[in-house]
């Protein structure tokens, strides 16, 4: 009796998620035998959301069914979206497949010392390629539009930066490589 009276004060202004109350650990039970533990909460909430907006949609005779129903339709659109989203390829954000970089003295004096060569390399390029390269880099500008802003064609603004990436990456090669052990050093 009690939930034939749910069912009617569904049709009224608490709605259908209202009176779904009842059944809330039947659909955690629902869901925890169809997924992860984690996303059981989340399910159960989309389900009473959906009922929640639900408006004007008619009388409701069977609560139950209709409940475990949109139960059945949230977990169907959740598959579907995961395969669209590929969910399956996805991999869990933790630190030991992306560590922590930690900012140690050693750590941000290496990075001003890469500054100040990569400033350097900078200032011993051409004037033409030093422009073209800092509008498209620094910038953000197009390569037609530093084109059309040095008078160069297309082509020629990316023959300068390609040249500027190419001495820049040298320099910093040069630099780097006194730091690091020598192949055969630990033989």
């Amino acid at each position: 009796m009690a939930l034939a009276n749910l069912a009617a004060g569904a049709r009224g202004s608490e709605g259908l998620a209202h009176a779904s109350l009842p059944y809330q650990q039947a659909l955690k039970a629902f869901f925890r035998r169809r997924v992860e533990g984690g996303e059981v909460d989340d399910l159960v909430q989309e389900v009473l959301l959906r009922l929640h907006n639900r408006r004007d949609g008619g009388e409701v005779s069977n609560l139950g069914s209709f409940i475990f129903q949109t139960a059945t339709n949230v977990l169907l659109d959740r598959r579907r979206r995961d395969t669209v989203r590929k969910r399956q390829a996805h991999c869990e954000l933790e630190e030991i497949h992306h560590p922590l970089d930690e900012l140690s003295p050693d750590r941000i004096l290496q990075a001003k010392e890469q500054a100040a060569v990569a400033a350097a390399a900078l200032g011993d390029l051409p004037l033409r390629t030093r422009a073209a390269f800092m509008l498209v880099r620094f910038e953000g500008m197009s390569y037609k539009a530093a084109a059309a802003q040095l008078g160069l064609s297309v082509s020629a603004v990316e023959k300068h930066v390609a040249k500027a990436l190419k001495h820049l990456t040298s320099r910093l090669q040069e630099h780097d490589a006194p730091h690091r052990p020598k192949p055969g050093f630990f033989r």
